[in-house]
């Protein structure tokens, strides 16, 4: 997805995963396409993954910029009690919050849930 589809001016939800209460937080858009990450080559980085092939990396990474910050944490709990939202890549079973497509009428969806 980052190297492939996302692309330069693309909205994304910034989500938070890692916590008590996972959710989107936020806003931003994406202000460069996806690109190699080079600590992944970096026997001395804390991020080296000694399995990643320079000619197909496996870690990328794109840089963004802050939009907004939501009213309120919109949890992964409430969007997977949608019904409007069955299949929103992030509330099917085996999914997490990351880099995943959003359609409009989703992305319109959650934002009217704030």
């Amino acid at each position: 997805m980052m190297r492939d589809d996302m692309r330069k001016e693309d909205r994304a939800f910034f989500s938070r995963s890692s916590c008590k209460e996972p959710g989107i937080v936020g806003l931003m858009r994406i202000v460069s396409r996806g690109y190699e990450d080079d600590t992944q080559f970096d026997p001395d980085s804390k991020y080296y993954d000694a399995k990643s092939d320079p000619d197909n990396p496996r870690w990328l990474m794109a840089d963004v910029s802050y939009q907004q910050k939501l009213k309120r944490t919109i949890s992964l709990t409430e969007l997977k009690a949608q019904p409007a939202l069955k299949d929103f890549s992030p509330v099917r079973r085996g999914n997490r919050l990351s880099v995943l497509p959003v359609s409009e009428a989703d992305w319109a969806f959650i934002l009217g849930l704030e």
